[in-house]
């Protein structure tokens, strides 16, 4: 035995800490070194201080949208280790989408994707013949009072993220200036509030679990989710009692599934870690294919690389979770990642959330979130 023992922390879902666990297990058999991982919720994923956790842990999963403003800050040692390129060089040509891209930052790479992850649709095939492929199909399913859709901040920002970039008007990624233009802005907006205004209410509350609790559970009618970020347990039989299928993007423009902001998580290795080297070691060796499309999905797991998302097997025990909705990931739109994105994102989640929940129309709302965006690279 190594006699090495790490703390690692992740997010509290079974799709973030069971793989952990269990591939930990497995590398500890192989190579003596323990990892043990904490959890955090989800809303606290999102949005805790990463250099909090890095001064407390060896490994964080991490959020991409995050790196701008971690590296600013020192806490993460960057993966773009001498002797390891073609190993890396590996992990990038088995990118699902951007994932491995996000993790780039100033020329270094600060994390690899171990889930990949998009706003997908969710849909129940005992209630539907088939998911949606319009948004207009998705607003009369609305009518019906069939459709959910997480609202809670900053799941909120996402969708219009994603509406904004599938309508051909893609949201700005750099600045300073306007996130979006005024009237391509106000045009998402009302488009959502169109389909704010057919579904309930507690929807400003919802992060995806909460929805994907409510459409799995027994006896319910609730038939489309359709901008949601996947969760693959849900496609899996005995999960809960409705299984769930996936598949792309509901349209609202004319070029298909594209667009949908991007999410999934990484690997990253703190900066502060009595460790450094065994730290990378096992970010390497989770990251790869063999372990994705192996253990890692095996525990329930959301592979990040596409080994996972090619594989015969792990397809066939998620109802096809990955091929189904393989093309939405791979034309997905990446975020910001400055600095001040993160303070944007909240606030920005929240004043759509004001408008939308008030009935202001969308002039006034886009020209604030504008100047919040210009202000973010202050």
């Amino acid at each position: 035995m190594s006699g090495v023992r790490l703390k690692g922390m992740t997010w509290s879902h079974p799709r973030g800490y069971d793989p952990m666990v269990a591939c930990s297990r497995i590398w500890a058999e192989k190579t003596g070194v323990e990892i043990d991982w904490d959890k955090r919720s989800l809303q606290d994923f999102e949005s805790f201080p990463v250099e909090e956790l890095a001064r407390a842990y060896d490994l964080i999963v991490i959020d991409h949208p995050h790196v701008g403003e971690i590296t600013a800050q020192g806490c993460l040692a960057a993966l773009d280790v001498r002797g390891r390129d073609t190993e890396r060089m590996a992990l990038a040509e088995a990118s699902i989408g951007g994932s491995f891209e996000s993790y780039t930052w100033d020329g270094r790479q600060w994390a690899f994707p171990i889930d990949a992850a998009a706003q997908v649709q969710a849909w129940r095939p005992d209630l539907l013949e088939d998911a949606p492929r319009t948004f207009d199909a998705v607003l009369a399913l609305a009518g019906e009072g069939r459709v959910l859709i997480p609202m809670r901040p900053p799941h909120s920002l996402m969708t219009f993220f994603t509406l904004a970039a599938n309508l051909g008007t893609p949201c700005a990624t750099e600045g300073p200036g306007d996130l979006i233009a005024a009237s391509s802005g106000t045009r998402v907006y009302e488009l959502i509030a169109e389909l704010m205004r057919h579904v309930p209410a507690e929807c400003h509350d919802l992060d995806p679990i909460a929805v994907f609790e409510r459409m799995s559970d027994a006896g319910s009618t609730i038939a489309c989710a359709p901008l949601i970020y996947g969760y693959v347990n849900y496609g899996i039989a005995g999960f809960r009692p409705n299984v769930l299928a996936f598949a792309d993007i509901p349209a609202a423009g004319g070029d298909g599934p594209v667009g949908s902001a991007l999410g999934g998580t990484g690997i990253a290795v703190s900066a502060f870690s009595w460790n450094i080297p065994k730290a990378v070691d096992f970010a390497y060796w989770i990251a790869s294919g063999e372990v994705q499309r192996g253990p890692f999905a095996a525990a329930g797991g959301q592979p990040g690389h596409a080994a996972g998302w090619d594989d015969d097997t792990v397809n066939a025990t998620t109802s096809g979770f990955y091929r189904n909705t393989r093309r939405t990931l791979d034309k997905a739109w990446m975020r910001p990642r400055h600095k001040g994105y993160m303070a944007f994102q909240a606030a920005a989640s929240e004043r759509l959330n004001a408008g939308l929940r008030s009935g202001e129309t969308g002039t006034s709302v886009i020209a604030d979130i504008n100047a919040m965006f210009a202000k973010s690279f202050g």
